[in-house]
């Protein structure tokens, strides 16, 4: 027989993502490639696996049977991936989502070690807003995203990463008491996400429905704005810190801070990918260890 591990990975892939394109995308290749794959694996068997008709890609009987054997042979063949094979010698492709808040903390020495330990992996990056990356999660476009979690998917685990504490800022010579540089736009994470429903709903709160909000889906950008006097915001006090040090920027208090952000290292676990799972793991390890890290 010319079964191959490629066949039966691209089988399990159109089934978990619902077509050839997506699973193209999933694997790397092209969609004539999974078609061929899946056209190969049925003439090999025998067996027609798909019912094609109206344009869906639905099982057959025999393609459930064989979606049952197939995932068994890949759980093994995971378990010898993770016990036998020696971590320099995996080869793969795996896409890493982040937060810009992570992106500018421990990324970068995440990365660095991923490729330590992997140095036959190759390693694709996406900043985005959490709401982007939790899309990219489920649609399969990512396989590892550090984002405001946890994902509340069954088909998702989620490892507690260390929280960012929130402070408030103002540039560097702003007088005035704490409450009246609430007369300052109130700068803020991107809309639509947790951090800016917070801030957007306390502020009109504590400090009245008239301050304006100014959303950002750059951190960069939003401390550039606050350091040129334009507005104050809370932003992540680690990050916060070379700005702190410098003399651009000050801390002020006005009685309450927002909720730390906490994140998470989520990945789909249907089936749990040996590498996917270890990478997890070492960015839980690379965050705890960070400098100036708040533990959650």
């Amino acid at each position: 027989m010319r079964l191959n591990l490629d066949q039966l990975r691209s089988f399990l892939m159109v089934v978990r993502s619902g077509g050839v394109a997506k699973a193209a995308q999933a694997l790397h290749v092209t969609q004539p490639a999974i078609s061929a794959r899946i056209r190969n694996l049925e003439e090999t068997l025998g067996a027609q696996l798909f019912d094609r008709e109206g344009g869906a890609m639905r099982l057959t009987k025999r393609g459930e049977m064989l979606l049952q054997y197939a995932g068994r042979l890949e759980r093994l063949t995971q378990a010898i991936e993770r016990d036998i094979v020696d971590p320099s010698g995996i080869e793969g492709h795996i896409r890493i989502g982040a937060s810009e808040t992570v992106a500018q903390s421990w990324l970068p020495d995440f990365v660095s070690a991923l490729h330590a330990r992997h140095p036959r992996v190759q390693i694709e990056l996406n900043v985005d807003v959490s709401t982007n990356l939790r899309d990219g999660l489920l649609n399969r476009e990512i396989d590892l995203a550090f984002l405001l979690g946890p994902v509340s998917e069954q088909s998702v685990d989620n490892l507690a990463l260390p929280a960012f504490d929130l402070a408030w800022v103002v540039a560097t010579g702003t007088g005035g008491a704490p409450e009246r540089l609430f007369d300052k736009p109130v700068i803020t994470y991107a809309r639509g996400t947790r951090p800016f429903r917070e801030i957007r709903d306390a502020v009109a709160t504590r400090v009245g429905p008239d301050v304006p909000i100014f959303p950002s889906s750059s951190l960069s950008a939003a401390f550039r704005l606050v350091e040129s006097g334009l507005g104050v915001a809370a932003l992540p006090l680690t990050l916060a810190r070379p700005f702190l040090s410098s003399g651009r920027l000050d801390l002020f208090d006005p009685g309450w801070r927002p909720t730390p952000l906490s994140f998470t290292a989520s990945y789909v676990a249907d089936p749990p990918s040996p590498i996917v799972v270890q990478a997890a793991e070492l960015a839980r390890a690379t965050a705890d260890t960070a400098e100036g890290a708040d533990p959650s």
